[in-house]
């Protein structure tokens, strides 16, 4: 396990001597629906799979909302910073979530039509 994680801390190294942050997807897929996968452990675990190689190397990252999906779920996206360069992902993502919160008219829990949200859209 250490050889794989020593392993993704040089890929994320190399890859900062190249760009100052990284962008991906929060996660693979979109949300599943509350309850949907509770009896299969494995799609739970692969939802995860884009925010893992960032825990185990030890990198910053943070996930920002970029609106919902076609069938009305959350997406987002994550930012990635070097080792102990958490400040090089903040403006970017502060970019890319105030150019996105245009499109969809706002923060993202006002887009959203869910009765148990509706305290906050007041």
């Amino acid at each position: 396990a250490q050889k794989v994680r020593t392993l993704i801390i040089e890929d994320f190294k190399k890859a900062f001597e190249k760009v100052d942050v990284l962008v991906g997807p929060t996660s693979p897929v979109t949300a599943f629906k509350f309850g949907e996968k509770t009896e299969d452990p494995m799609a739970m675990y692969a939802i995860d799979i884009t925010t893992i190689p960032a825990n185990l190397a030890g990198v910053p990252a943070m996930s920002i909302p970029a609106g919902l999906s076609d069938d009305g779920l959350p997406v987002g996206f994550q930012f990635l910073a070097p080792q102990q360069r958490d400040e090089a992902m903040y403006k970017p993502a502060a970019a890319l979530e105030a150019a996105l919160e245009e499109d969809w008219n706002g923060p993202i829990w006002q887009s959203l039509k869910t009765p148990w949200l509706d305290g906050l859209n007041k």
